[in-house]
């Protein structure tokens, strides 16, 4: 017991006496929660809760262009500001100008142009059915352009998204003039409104579900996001601080002073292993916890722990074992410190870059997705993922401690046999 005290002491002071290691460990990571999910929080409003903001010129004559902003303001999704004295030659540097995101230029012909041609389909429909014998008509006006500015560095399928919605309530606009128009021809104006009101109601309804494996639904979020996601990523940069203190005390001569002690080797890696888990261990309650207490009294959504938590301490360890694994393989292998902190830092962030730590893995390439599948940090996320956004079980983390597992066992392997070809071992 004295032997185990006295090497988990040992590690500890090592561990203490790196101020670098412990601030990448510690205080990395509790940055990095904070920036990235306010930065990707404020976006996801922008898109999600926050109504967008739009710069609109009507120019229209009739009333189209009024009940086209009523509406698009009862949509809830834009904030107008009506300029309608600007001419739309000068609506571009007015956009930029103010800042807007998006801008609609209403030409004075839509309501007339509309008007025109639902004229001109209705008469159609008349003569088709034999109703009108007149094959007389007025000229029909050129249907109306309406014109969507945006700013240059919105991204195009943002923009398109707005357009889509704007193209909607004008199919709305066309449809009920269109109604109102063969009704008035065939003399029955009154129950125009009648129409409108049962195809409004008769319109197929929506349900947004998110999908999850239990009862329990927490939707998903930036805090639940970011928080395991750079926890993780600050779990696998301990490489800099183990790695390079294996490699110290292997050029240092301190393994081959170990075998001389009268106790077994293997206690004094164990006994790195114990530390740098419980390091992870203490990792994942400090930036869990400041996602529980603190984001929420900064505005940021709170961070929901899953109800399965023998799953989730297994993730933990898991995740932890696999962050000090490769350290453990980095330290055995890199021939001087320099080596083992420049090689396991760019790793890990190549690591995390293709395990969707940095950028989701499902907005990458088809084949940057199969590259996701041999970095440990996309399973170490996965399991996260599945646990606090999926609501799954141990059914769903069979892949994730299966890949972590084979992960682990590789990266002892290969530190095995480098300390058995250093006769460390």
């Amino acid at each position: 017991m004295f032997k185990i005290y006295s090497s988990i002491r040992k590690e500890f002071l090592l561990l203490v006496s790196d101020k670098v290691g412990l601030a990448l460990m510690f205080v990395m990571p509790l940055l990095l929660v904070f920036i990235i999910t306010i930065i990707q929080d404020s976006a996801y409003k922008i898109v999600n809760e926050n109504e967008i903001p739009m710069l609109v010129v009507n120019h229209d004559q009739g009333s189209g262009g009024e009940k086209l902003l009523d509406l698009l303001a009862t949509s809830r999704l834009f904030k107008i500001d009506t300029l309608n004295s600007l001419p739309e030659s000068a609506l571009k540097k007015e956009l930029l100008a103010r800042g807007k995101m998006i801008a609609l230029y209403i030409p004075p012909n839509f309501t007339s142009g509309l008007e025109s041609n639902t004229g001109e389909i209705s008469h159609m429909m008349m003569r088709d059915m034999g109703l009108e014998t007149d094959s007389s008509h007025a000229v029909v006006e050129k249907m109306p352009v309406l014109s969507f500015y945006h700013d240059p560095v919105l991204q195009e399928n943002y923009s398109a998204s707005v357009m889509g919605v704007v193209d909607s309530y004008l199919g709305t606009i066309e449809k009920t003039m269109m109604i109102d128009r063969i009704y008035s021809d065939m003399d029955i104006a009154s129950k125009s409104i009648q129409l409108s009101e049962k195809m409004a109601s008769n319109r197929v309804k929506i349900n947004q579900i998110v999908a999850t494996n239990s009862n329990s639904v927490a939707v998903p979020n930036s805090t639940q996001h970011n928080v395991p996601a750079w926890t993780i990523f600050a779990m696998f940069f301990m490489v800099v601080s183990l790695g390079s203190n294996i490699v110290k005390e292997r050029i240092n001569g301190s393994f081959l002073r170990l075998k001389t002690m009268p106790t077994s080797f293997m206690l004094v890696m164990l006994s790195k292993m114990a530390i740098y888990v419980i390091v992870a261990i203490l990792q994942v309650t400090l930036t869990f916890s400041i996602g529980v207490w603190i984001l929420p009294e900064i505005g940021l959504p709170k961070l929901t722990i899953p109800g399965n938590l023998p799953a989730f301490a297994a993730v933990v360890f898991i995740s932890s074992m696999s962050a000090v694994s490769y350290a453990l393989l980095i330290g055995s292998w890199a021939k001087t410190q320099e080596q083992a902190n420049g090689f396991g830092a760019i790793s890990i962030i190549i690591f995390g870059a293709i395990g969707g730590i940095l950028v989701p893995a499902f907005v990458m390439p088809e084949y940057m997705q199969f590259a996701s599948n041999f970095s440990p940090l996309h399973w170490c996320l996965e399991g996260f993922y599945i646990l606090f956004l999926k609501g799954g079980s141990w059914h769903e983390l069979r892949s994730v401690m299966l890949f972590l597992g084979v992960f682990i066992l590789i990266c002892q392997l290969c530190t095995y046999i480098k300390l058995r070809i250093e006769k460390i071992i």
